[in-house]
């Protein structure tokens, strides 16, 4: 079983949680056009100045996804 890999993508400032929300909707159809297995997104809101936006990928895809939509951080997700 590959392992799992969540990408972030970091939002700050008063609109963070209006801006990971709305980067979510981009995720997903980043996840539909190139047919991945995993359909796994999701936003945070951390603080009314933070919020983070995610997609879990498999190991194999995470380069492609790194290179392609360019995410901040990213961790293994259990």
């Amino acid at each position: 079983m590959q392992r799992k890999i969540k990408l972030i993508w970091d939002f700050r400032g008063p609109a963070a949680a209006k801006t990971a929300e709305h980067h979510e909707i981009h995720l997903k159809e980043f996840i539909a056009i190139e047919k991945f297995p995993i359909n796994i997104t999701g936003f945070e809101v951390l603080n009314e100045m933070h919020a983070i936006a995610y997609m879990v990928v498999t190991d194999d895809k995470m380069v492609q996804v790194r290179d392609a939509l360019k995410p901040h951080r990213g961790e293994v997700f259990e």
